[in-house]
Formats: C-alpha cells, structure tokens, sequence
C-alpha cells in the first residue's frame, strides 16, 4: 500500500478527479485529495483558469504544501495539470516522497531546485499534440533526461484533461491506460 496525495486540476476537485481516486484505492492505495479551492468547481477550463490567475499559481502551490504538512511524508505525490505545481514541488523538496506522477503538466525542475532528487522515480502522462502541454514537453524531456528513473508516456491525440471522465475532453481508452500505468507505478513504491 502506498501513500498518495492527489492534486486536482483548475476545474476543481470535480467528480472525475475523485474518481479516479476511488480506482486508485480500489487498487489497495490511500488516497488524500485535498481541495485547494475550498469546494469550488468550474464549468470549463478557462473560468477554472480565470480564477487561478485572480488567487495566483504562487498561493495555489502552497496551498498545496501546506495541504499536504500532515500527510505522510512518504508519499507519491499526483497532480492532474495545475495540480502538477504543489505535485512536482512536494516531490522535489519534501524529505521522504516515493515519487510523482505529472498528468498534462510538467513544470521545469530548476523552479524548485537545482536538479530532480536521487530516488524520487517520476512519470509524465500527456497527449502528444495538447496545446497545454506544448509548453511543458521541453521542461518534461529535460526531467526525464536528466533522471534515471524518469519516463514520459504520450498519447495520440489533443484533449487536455483526458483523464477526468466527468469532463468532456475524457478519452476512455487512454485514461484506462494511464490509469493502468499509475497504479502499475504506485504498485512498485
């Protein structure tokens, strides 16, 4: 059983995300979805966007930490896109994480350090031609360059939050397979 402190996107803590969770347990983790929003959920990326940039990407992530101050600290840490900021810093800086999983985000690793941490293993999960995520691919190659136990698994397609089946960008076929994938790595911490 491994620890897990999942972090949602900027729709919020949406049923999709606590979804995915519940597949996650099922498969014998624990599961801490913390609500960086305070119960708020959005309709569509950009008004989830839009109140992101009034609170500020800075408070989000330490929202994010802060959430996570009581958790276990030998934790996976997971991020679903916006949720990839306290995801990555608590991975990188946090003494004890067992590793990360970065869902259609990757945020370079000098923003939180000189160099991704020895024996932190990381995935990075996006869809190949995501507009989202043509900013992060260069910062996703350099980290899984950079670290020997780094992959990066990109799907056909452009949908950014493909993985949360209460949105309409899911894809079944390749959430199933990320699904596999995350549970096959937190099988192994």
């Amino acid at each position: 059983m491994t620890e897990v402190v999942l972090f949602h996107h900027s729709q919020g803590l949406t049923p999709g995300i606590a979804a995915f969770a519940d597949e996650v347990r099922a498969a014998g983790h624990t599961v801490h979805t913390p609500d960086l929003f305070d119960g708020r959920t959005f309709g569509s990326l950009e008004e989830g966007q839009g109140y992101v940039e009034q609170i500020g990407f800075g408070e989000i992530t330490e929202r994010g930490v802060c959430a996570a101050e009581h958790l276990p600290q030998d934790a996976v840490y997971v991020g679903f896109s916006l949720g990839v900021l306290p995801a990555q810093k608590l991975a990188q800086t946090r003494p004890g994480a067992r590793g990360a999983l970065l869902f259609h985000a990757c945020i370079p690793v000098s923003e939180f350090g000189p160099a991704w941490p020895d024996r932190v293993p990381v995935q990075v999960h996006a869809k190949d031609t995501d507009p989202f995520f043509a900013e992060d691919i260069d910062a996703a190659r350099a980290l899984v360059s950079g670290c020997a136990d780094a992959e990066m698994f990109l799907y056909p397609g452009d949908q950014h939050l493909f993985a949360d089946n209460s949105l309409p960008s899911y894809e079944p076929d390749a959430a199933k397979l990320l699904t596999q994938r995350a549970i096959e790595f937190l099988r192994s911490r």
